[in-house]
């Protein structure tokens, strides 16, 4: 099992940054990826970044340039450095570790709110 715990969401005015951060812990061995995820109501969740075990990264279209995703694996945390912040990036975030093995259900965080305002 693994636990995620995020923070560092809050009220941010457009054009700002914001570095949300998520702590890991339980047993870690079987996870490949961490990431971020986001969604609105109404709307999917969609894939905001993605590192794996390895440092491969992936971003969305709309993020890419402006957020950066970083992984420190001797603390076992992830982390989202976002910045030139839009109101379309408000959302509840929350972070995601991806088992090497699809058989195994992938791990959620709870949460946390990010509002950009303009």
């Amino acid at each position: 099992q693994v636990q995620l715990v995020e923070s560092g969401g809050g009220l941010v005015q457009a054009g700002g940054s914001l570095r949300l951060s998520c702590a890991a812990s339980g047993s870690m061995i079987s996870i490949n990826a961490m990431g971020w995820y986001r969604q609105v109501p109404g709307k999917q969740r969609e894939l905001v970044a993605r590192v794996t075990e390895g440092g491969a990264t992936n971003y969305a279209d709309s993020v890419k340039g402006r957020f950066t995703i970083s992984r420190d694996n001797a603390k076992n945390s992830v982390y989202l450095q976002m910045n030139s912040l839009k109101p379309e990036d408000t959302a509840v975030y929350r972070c995601n570790a991806e088992p090497f093995s699809s058989r195994i259900t992938s791990y959620w965080g709870q949460g946390t709110q990010v509002t950009v305002f303009s």
